[in-house]
């Protein structure tokens, strides 16, 4: 339970490190680019991780939730 708070903690301050969407926090890049990571794969480790939360969060809806915890 404690390391599903801290992993949500950490991706509501979590920002993309690369790309386009450089220094953005990754619950504000736009859907169609979360997909697309989605269709292509996302990265490994704690970065994919990350991004594949975000899409099912935005898929749900549910992007506000982390964006509180801000």
């Amino acid at each position: 339970m404690e390391d599903q708070k801290k992993f949500l903690l950490d991706l509501a301050k979590a920002k993309m490190p690369f790309g386009k969407y450089k220094d953005y926090y990754l619950i504000d890049i736009p859907e169609y680019y979360i997909v697309w990571y989605k269709n292509k794969g996302f990265p490994k480790g704690k970065l994919g991780l990350q991004l594949e939360s975000v899409y099912e969060l935005k898929l749900n809806g549910l992007e506000d939730l982390i964006r509180k915890l801000r």
